[in-house]
C-alpha cells in the first residue's frame, strides 16, 4: 500500500510545484483492506505458468520400466479383503496366497496402465454452495489445509492434543481464508470424541462450517459409507449418484501393501461414484529406497495399484495419483519435511501423473520445525513451490503442518494461507499486452518525474502487486516503536481476529436437522470406543 508520507526518487520538495499539473497520490486511497487481494479470488486456481519438466524421457521411461518390474516381480500383498482379490485376478493379476487372509498380486506391464484409462483426467467436485465447486486435474489446483494430526498448537497454550473445539476452530479458519479452494478433512484428530464416532463430528463440522467441498472418513468402510450418505443428505441421493461430492485420502502401507480396511474404503467410495486419493508414504531409507528415483518408483507403483481398484469396482470413478515422499535423518531415523531431494521427486511425479493422463496429489507446506517460525516457512517454501512446479492437481497439507505432521499449528494455519495468496498471483503468470507494457505510464509525464498520478498507475495501482495480510513491510522506526511484533506474533493476533468474527455460511435448516438426527442414530447404535 503506499502511504501519504512516502516521497519517491525524483519527486519535488512539498514546498516546490511539479512541472507539470497532475493527480496526486491523495486520489490513491485503496478501497480493500492489506491482503484483501479481491481480484486473485477464484474457486481453484487455473495455472498459466508452464510445469517444469525435470527428467528427460529415457529417466521417465527407466522409472516407468522399474514401477512395472516391481509390480511384476515382487508384486503388491493384499491383505484381508477378498473382493479386492476378486477383482484384481479377475483383471488378469497373478494371485498368489500368502495365507487364508493374504495375497501376493503381481502385474504384467502394461496391465494396470491399461486398467487406469477409464479414470478421467479431469473432474469436478462439488460444494454444497456451487460458487465454491472445484476442478481437480489438467491446468486446475486445489489448495487444501494439511491433514491427520494428533496434536495443535498456539503461541498461548504451546502443544496438546486436538479436541473437537480445535477441528471446528479449524475449519472455521480454512473457510475464511480466500486462498484455499477446499476444506479438507482430518484437519486435526478430535481425541475427545470416540474413534468409532468422531468421522460423524468431523463431517458434520466440514458441512456445517463451511461451505466448501471436503473429504471425508476412510478409517473403518462403515465410516466411509456414513460419510457418502451425510453427502446424500445434503446433496440428495440422485445427484451424489451420479457427481462426485466427496472424497477419501487412501494411504498404501508401504513397502507395497495393501491392507483390507484400505482396500475396502477404496471399493466404497468408487461404487459410489465418489473420489479417491493413492498415496504411498514413503520414507526414504525406512520403507522405501533413500535414493529419490528409486522412491519415485515404488511411489508409482503402489499409487497405481492403488488406483487401478477404483476402476475395478466401477469405470469412471474418479481417482488420483499421490505422492508422499519424505527424507530422513539418518543419524537419528527421524523423517525430515521441506528438503530439496523430495522436493525433486515431486517434480518428476508431475511428469509421469501427465504421462498417465491422471490428476495428482503431492506436496504442501511441510515442516519438521517445532514452531511456526523461519526453518517452518523455510522448508514449507522449498516443498510448496515443489506442487506448484511439478502442476499437483490437489495439494492437501497447504495449511497449518508443522512438527512433521504430528502438530497443526493455529498461527503458522494463517502464515500459509497467506503464502498460498501469494502463490494466487504467482500462478496466474504474466500478461504482456498494450495496456501492461505501460508505454503511456511513462510517457504521461517524461523522465525525470514520478509515476504516482499518472492514468496508468491510477488505473491498476490496487491490482498490480499481491498484498500480504501479514507481512510488515514498514520502515524499522515503525516497526520498534509499535513493539516489534514478528510474524507468529502478528499470525497469533490475526486468528483468534478471524475466529471472533467468523460467520457460518448459511444452510437449510431442515437439511441440517437431517443430517443432526442421522449422526444422533448412529452414534446410539453403536458402544463408544476409544481405541
Amino acid at each position: 500500500m503506499l502511504q501519504s508520507d512516502v516521497v519517491a526518487p525524483g519527486a519535488p520538495p512539498a514546498d516546490q510545484p511539479a512541472r507539470r499539473t497532475r493527480r496526486g497520490r491523495a486520489q490513491m486511497t485503496r478501497s480493500a483492506e492489506p491482503g484483501e487481494n479481491a481480484h486473485l479470488r477464484v474457486p481453484y486456481i487455473t495455472r498459466k505458468i508452464p510445469t517444469y519438466d525435470l527428467l528427460s524421457e529415457e529417466s521417465l521411461e527407466r522409472i516407468e520400466a522399474t514401477a512395472d518390474r516391481i509390480l511384476a516381480e515382487i508384486g503388491i500383498e493384499l491383505r484381508d479383503d477378498a473382493e479386492a482379490m476378486r477383482l484384481y485376478r479377475q483383471a488378469g493379476a497373478k494371485v498368489t496366497p500368502v495365507s487364508d487372509t493374504v495375497w501376493n498380486l503381481k502385474f504384467e506391464p502394461g496391465l494396470i496402465r491399461e486398467i487406469l484409462k477409464t479414470a478421467p483426467a479431469r473432474f469436478t467436485q462439488h460444494a454444497r454452495n456451487p460458487a465454491n465447486t472445484v476442478e481437480i486435474g489438467g491446468d486446475a489446483m486445489v489448495f487444501a489445509p494439511a491433514y491427520g494430526s494428533p496434536f495443535v498448537m498456539d503461541l498461548d497454550t504451546g502443544r496438546r492434543y486436538g479436541t473437537i473445539r480445535d477441528f471446528e476452530n479449524l475449519v472455521k479458519l480454512g473457510q475464511s481464508s480466500p486462498w484455499l479452494h477446499h476444506s479438507g478433512g482430518t484437519i486435526c484428530e478430535p481425541t475427545d470424541v470416540p474413534v468409532n464416532k468422531r468421522h460423524l463430528d468431523m463431517v458434520y463440522a466440514h458441512i456445517r462450517y463451511s461451505d466448501r467441498a471436503f473429504l471425508g472418513s476412510i478409517t473403518a468402510p462403515e465410516r466411509a459409507a456414513d460419510s457418502i450418505e451425510m453427502c446424500r443428505i445434503l446433496f440428495g441421493a440422485a445427484f451424489v449418484d451420479s457427481n462426485c461430492v466427496v472424497m477419501g485420502n487412501f494411504n498404501t502401507t508401504s513397502p507395497l501393501v495393501l491392507d483390507g480396511v484400505t482396500a475396502a474404503g477404496i471399493r466404497t467410495y468408487a461404487a459410489a461414484g465418489q473420489g479417491s486419493i493413492h498415496l504411498p508414504f514413503l520414507l526414504g531409507g525406512a520403507v522405501s529406497p533413500l535414493t529419490m528415483a528409486g522412491s519415485v518408483a515404488q511411489c508409482l507403483a503402489e499409487s497405481m495399484s492403488s488406483c487401478a481398484l477404483t476402476q475395478l469396482v466401477r469405470p469412471g470413478a474418479p481417482a488420483i495419483l499421490g505422492a508422499f515422499l519424505s527424507s530422513m535423518s539418518l543419524r537419528t531415523g527421524s523423517p525430515t519435511f521441506g528438503t530439496p531431494e523430495p522436493a525433486l521427486g515431486s517434480l518428476a511425479m508431475g511428469q509421469l501423473a501427465r504421462r498417465l493422463n491422471l490428476p495428482l496429489r503431492c506436496a504442501g507446506n511441510f515442516s519438521t520445525s517445532k514452531r511456526p517460525d523461519g526453518q517452518a516457512m523455510q522448508q514449507a517454501m522449498m516443498s510448496m513451490m515443489s506442487a506448484v512446479q511439478c502442476g499437483a492437481n490437489y495439494i492437501l497439507h497447504t495449511a497449518g503442518f508443522v512438527d512433521g505432521l504430528l502438530s497443526m499449528s493455529y498461527e503458522k494455519f494463517v502464515m500459509d494461507c497467506d503464502m498460498a495468496g501469494a502463490l494466487h498471483s504467482y500462478l496466474a503468470g504474466m500478461e504482456v499486452t498494450e495496456d501492461t507494457l505501460a508505454f503511456e505510464a511513462l510517457a504521461q509525464n517524461g523522465p525525470g518525474e514520478h509515476l504516482f498520478g499518472t492514468d496508468h498507475t491510477l488505473r491498476h495501482y490496487e491490482t498490480a502487486y499481491w498484498d500480504s495480510a501479514l507481512n510488515d513491510d514498514r520502515p524499522f522506526e515503525t516497526w520498534d516503536e509499535q513493539g516489534q511484533l514478528d510474524s507468529a506474533a502478528r499470525a497469533n493476533a490475526r486468528w483468534k481476529s478471524i475466529l471472533k468474527t467468523y460467520e457460518a455460511p448459511p444452510i437449510d435448516e431442515g437439511t441440517d436437522e437431517a443430517l443432526r438426527d442421522f449422526i444422533a442414530r448412529r452414534k446410539a447404535a453403536m458402544p463408544d470406543a476409544w481405541y
